[in-house]
């Protein structure tokens, strides 16, 4: 798809110096993953990859997809969990927390003590998160309340709702302008 030459001015906010994470562990489905990877290049925000993928991201995959803004993601593939967890304590003089998003959590992630440089974390798309990571973090799992009847929200949708109410929590879209 070739470069856009829409010249109208869009709404911005100005960068996070210690942006959010988002974490996929073993996600299923391609598309909620090229969605969330258009979150993480429009907000600056490192997208980890745990585990075993259900799809392929090479090159080829990505471009066969549609995906052209792949190259403005900051994608981080991880063995596993605790892989992840090995690298994400390396992060900045002080790594954030980890808050991990489960539809059968007590706690709504409005509750969330969010702060730059935090890790979201999200499941499967068919079971969520391991049961062993809930069990290990119980302080840390929160779930974004739903009014009906359904089970969860898509994947996609649920972090695009968590990201951006992070970022709305610590100021991050306060500051706006045309560009």
């Amino acid at each position: 798809m070739p470069p856009s030459t829409d010249k109208t001015p869009r709404l911005r906010a100005h960068p996070v110096q210690n942006p959010f994470h988002i974490v996929l562990v073993e996600p299923e489905i391609p598309p909620n993953t090229g969605n969330i990877a258009r979150l993480g290049a429009a907000t600056g925000s490192p997208l980890h990859l745990v585990g075993t993928l259900g799809f392929r991201i090479d090159e080829h995959s990505v471009r066969r997809a549609g995906v052209d803004y792949w190259h403005l993601v900051d994608v981080r593939r991880h063995l596993d969990f605790s892989h992840f967890q090995h690298a994400f304590a390396k992060e900045g003089p002080a790594p954030g927390k980890l808050h991990l998003f489960s539809a059968v959590a007590t706690r709504s992630y409005l509750e969330a003590d969010f702060a730059p440089g935090d890790a979201l974390v999200f499941g499967r798309e068919s079971v969520g998160l391991p049961e062993e990571l809930l069990e290990a973090h119980p302080d840390r799992v929160v779930a974004i309340p739903t009014l009906g009847a359904v089970r969860s929200l898509n994947l996609a949708n649920a972090v695009g709702i968590a990201l951006f109410e992070a970022l709305r929590k610590v100021g991050a879209l306060d500051s706006t302008f045309m560009g």
